[in-house]
């Protein structure tokens, strides 16, 4: 069974990037498990201090990601970037050992948004992350209710592209387990 963990950077009720993920959660493909780490809000701002007596929100997380084979992130861009709740997850994992070559996809509700894209991968190559951009999706999703986001990613066309991602995410996991048994 492959376990991918997935992470909403946005924290709204409405979160289209959340949606996403929650449809992705319907069309996991057989043999992939995939669950929704749903923390993001009550984590506490990282603070070096708090790295050897981790505060318990930040242990869950590390809990949660260490015992998946991979991390699935849906961000909003905010002002260019990563939104301060996204990037401070990250922080309480960089330097974390066990995170080092974690296969990271990145899933997107909008076409904009490329700048949180360039700053989400320059962050994680540098947490030595490895990136499998053949599992990226976008589904346009900006500006719609829920309602209507849910409209758009019950279309057969959007569930075949999100079972064609997370297809080819499990098929990058797999190799890579491949090459640690060689």
């Amino acid at each position: 069974m492959i376990k991918i963990l997935a992470i909403s950077g946005s924290v709204r009720v409405a979160s289209t990037n959340t949606l996403l993920l929650r449809a992705a959660v319907q069309a996991a493909p057989e043999g992939m498990e995939l669950s929704i780490y749903e923390g993001l809000r009550d984590l506490p701002t990282f603070s070096p201090d708090l790295t050897e007596s981790l505060p318990p929100e930040a242990q869950a997380l590390r809990t949660r990601l260490a015992s998946a084979d991979g991390l699935l992130i849906a961000s909003p861009e905010y002002a260019h970037g990563v939104p301060g709740g996204m990037k401070n997850a990250l922080d309480w994992i960089v330097g974390w050992g066990e995170f080092a070559d974690k296969p990271v996809a990145f899933f997107s509700t909008s076409e904009y948004g490329e700048h949180a894209k360039v700053s989400l991968a320059e962050i994680l190559q540098t947490m030595s992350a490895r990136l499998v951009p053949e599992a990226s999706l976008t589904i346009h999703l900006r500006g719609k209710k829920p309602d209507e986001a849910g409209q758009v990613l019950a279309l057969a066309s959007n569930q075949a592209a999100l079972r064609l991602a997370l297809a080819a995410f499990a098929r990058a996991i797999e190799s890579e387990h491949k090459g640690d048994e060689a």
